[in-house]
């Protein structure tokens, strides 16, 4: 497994895990370099179209993207990840603010991840997300009472079972233009969300940092 730490312009909520492995890569897209300097994170490349910020002087390995283009700085930085043959991503500063686009593109992106053989976390104010296809994840219990939340991406979401939580589901189609799988809470210590056929975008609470 190797690790890919990418640092994003949206809100930044602190650090769940801190990169320092050998093998660790870190990648700064354009002003979550900012975060990376809060938190005296050393990043292996900084990179993107530089509309949040301008790009330091001081600092050797920068990518500069160009303003038009199809990928988000975030996207950019995922790809380079891949071309590294990093598997894990965590995924820094790509939630809140003004700009739930972002949000939603970064939610997207944890599906380009997925089917590239990887799997991303998205970190945002004491909750974590990730992607589903076709596939179960085992959800453990770090908060009591913890919120729980899955969302079909994609026209339908067959065979979703949820064992362990307040509202189980056996063999139930999710689609998007019904969210029946928000504000569920996590019971057992180990719960498990699994889908036959689709994709599902699932969340869950995290204990606050202190």
């Amino acid at each position: 497994m190797k690790r890919c730490f990418v640092f994003a312009a949206g809100a930044f909520y602190g650090l769940r895990e801190r990169p320092g492995e050998p093998g660790d890569l870190i990648i700064a897209a354009d002003a979550g370099y900012q975060i990376c300097l809060r938190e005296n994170i050393i990043p292996d490349l900084l990179l993107g179209d530089f509309d949040s910020m301008e790009p330091p002087a001081d600092f050797r390995h920068i990518c500069r993207l160009p303003v038009e283009k199809d990928d988000t700085d975030t996207l950019a930085a995922l790809r380079t990840g891949l071309e590294a043959g990093c598997t894990d991503f965590w995924i820094y500063g790509g939630t809140g603010g003004k700009r739930l686009d972002h949000t939603l593109a970064n939610l997207q992106s944890l599906l380009f991840l997925r089917r590239r053989g990887a799997r991303g976390w998205l970190y945002g104010d004491d909750f974590l997300w990730t992607v589903i296809e076709n596939e179960a994840l085992d959800i453990p219990k770090t908060v009591e009472w913890g919120l729980f939340s899955a969302f079909c991406l994609g026209d339908r979401a067959e065979g979703v079972d949820e064992t362990g939580f307040q509202y189980p589901l056996k063999s139930a189609v999710l689609t998007p233009d019904f969210p029946v799988g928000v504000s569920n809470h996590i019971l057992e210590p180990m719960a498990r969300v699994s889908v036959r056929r689709g994709v599902l975008a699932v969340g869950w609470e995290l204990p606050p940092l202190d």
